[in-house]
């Protein structure tokens, strides 16, 4: 499910059972993160699949990347192994007006 970033902030603060997962490389998440993301680069392609499918299923997802495209595709993919609950950050990162740490 796609999220304005005032949806999915709000969503994800009250959400107890939330996980924020940013999906970009190495290199675009030295440039800061979304505090206590888990990085899991959607690149790797199979590596991202095996990663992912070791993520706790009853968890809800918060994903995000640069533009929101990426976000989006991980999202499909993580529909398709039995995730019932995530949701894309519209606009990515380059939109973020919150705060960003170092990984």
């Amino acid at each position: 499910m796609n999220l304005t970033q005032e949806d999915w902030i709000s969503q994800f603060e009250a959400d107890e059972n939330a996980v924020i997962l940013d999906v970009r490389t190495e290199d675009e998440t030295n440039d800061g993160i979304i505090a206590n993301a888990i990085l899991i680069d959607i690149h790797k392609g199979q590596g991202f699949i095996d990663e992912i499918e070791a993520l706790d299923k009853n968890k809800n997802y918060y994903v995000y990347c640069r533009s929101g495209m990426r976000s989006a595709k991980a999202c499909e993919i993580m529909n398709e192994l039995g995730f019932e609950n995530t949701y894309n950050l519209l606009g990515g990162i380059i939109e973020w007006d919150g705060e960003v740490v170092a990984p």
